[in-house]
């Protein structure tokens, strides 16, 4: 019924995945050159899929282009908030009253606001490393320190060092926590009694904290996402980030739920955010809470597919990178620190040897040396050629010859 296994032409489209990887990746411009041309690379770096957006949501976009005027947009009325309500409560079994809900044309920018509004100068941002670099960057953006958490990896499976987290929460300094639930790059999904015992360390410390769950859609097919305002329900200083973005590859249209549930933060946040809103996004956003709920399942299967594909490819080719499945996202998390020093560009190495763009650990802030992600939401055939590519460069690196198959 849904065609994954089609490869879509991106170029020419402005598309980041295309034509801006050279500023994003390696902080160059178009005069930086590779062994290969730009159309015979394999991509498997930036988090969007290279899989077309559902049709509901395209003949949702179709609808509202029928209406022919784009003026100035916001969410008004019940439609939007009764679908994407009705999502939550479907899917998570959680649910928030709508004057908690206001829109942003991204959750990088959410997070950029939200940390001026709730943080004061010399006041500390907590978070879990390895880290979605942003939350570093918002905190950088808005001249306050950051201290960092390292997770505990235990064979490729991640789990918080609570001990460490209760310390770093319990300075003073610390006001504001960043939680990735569920986490990338690592693609833990993380446990309810995790998440109660974290809510006990944020509770204990009066701590405002910003959910950012924007990859809770995306889990392999036997696990469960929990809102972490399902585990606190009554804590006013939360902030829940999700958006139909990764779960429908709607990336470049600019749109995020917030849920904000403090009246003196949304107050704020209405006072001095931008707040307009692109009217095809909000129709394909709709569109997709509304009648994206059978691609998605589609999807999900076709992701686990993609998993397992993965592991048994390095498991026989680089039999000493660790791999575990991610619990969550799209995004592999492999560890090659066998094979490399905890210093070198891995996206360099696999750019110029391979032809496969992609993003190492020193993308991730920090306790992350060694590690490449992979972005696997794309075509069998992309994914085994990626794949192909990658163990080829290493084995050839590491013992001067392929010993692979041909």
């Amino acid at each position: 019924m849904y065609d994954f296994d089609e490869i879509i032409d991106r170029r020419h489209t402005n598309a980041m995945n295309t034509d801006g990887f050279r500023d994003y990746i390696f902080h160059a411009d178009d005069t930086m050159t590779f062994p290969y041309k730009d159309e015979e690379f394999i991509r498997m770096w930036v988090a969007d899929m290279e899989f077309a957006t559902p049709d509901v949501v395209i003949d949702g976009m179709r609808r509202r282009l029928d209406k022919r005027i784009f003026g100035y947009t916001r969410v008004f009325g019940s439609e939007y908030y009764n679908a994407f309500s009705a999502w939550c409560r479907r899917r998570y079994g959680w649910d928030f009253p709508q004057e908690q809900l206001v829109m942003s044309n991204g959750i990088i920018p959410a997070l950029y606001e939200l940390v001026d509004y709730i943080t004061q100068p010399q006041e500390q941002v907590l978070f879990l490393t390895p880290s979605y670099a942003y939350f570093k960057y918002a905190a950088d953006f808005n001249a306050r320190p950051c201290v960092c958490c390292d997770l505990k990896d235990q064979d490729g499976y991640y789990t918080v060092d609570f001990a460490d987290l209760a310390a770093k929460a319990a300075d003073p300094r610390t006001t504001l926590f960043i939680l990735c639930n569920p986490h990338n790059p690592t693609g833990r999904v993380w446990r309810r009694e995790e998440l109660e015992q974290m809510a006990r360390i944020i509770q204990d410390n009066d701590l405002w904290v910003i959910s950012d769950e924007i990859h809770c859609d995306l889990l392999r097919r036997d696990q469960t996402h929990i809102p972490l305002g399902k585990v606190m329900p009554d804590y006013e200083k939360l902030v829940t980030c999700m958006a139909p973005s990764k779960t429908f590859n709607l990336a470049g249209m600019m749109i995020s739920n917030v849920i904000i549930r403090s009246p003196e933060l949304r107050r704020r946040w209405l006072s001095r955010h931008y707040n307009f809103d692109n009217p095809l996004s909000i129709a394909a956003a709709q569109s997709a809470y509304e009648a994206g709920e059978p691609w998605l399942e589609a999807l999900r299967a076709y992701l686990d597919g993609n998993f397992s594909f993965t592991a048994q490819y390095l498991a026989r080719e680089l039999p000493h990178a660790k791999f575990r499945v991610s619990e969550a996202t799209y995004l592999a998390w492999v560890d090659l620190s066998a094979y490399f020093a905890p210093d070198e560009q891995l996206p360099l190495f696999f750019a110029y040897e391979a032809g496969v763009l992609l993003e190492g650990g020193n993308m991730f802030v920090q306790n992350s040396d060694g590690f490449i992600r992979l972005n696997l939401a794309c075509p069998r055939a992309i994914l085994e050629e990626g794949l192909r590519r990658i163990c080829q460069a290493v084995n050839t690196r590491h013992t001067g010859k392929y010993l692979g198959p041909a």
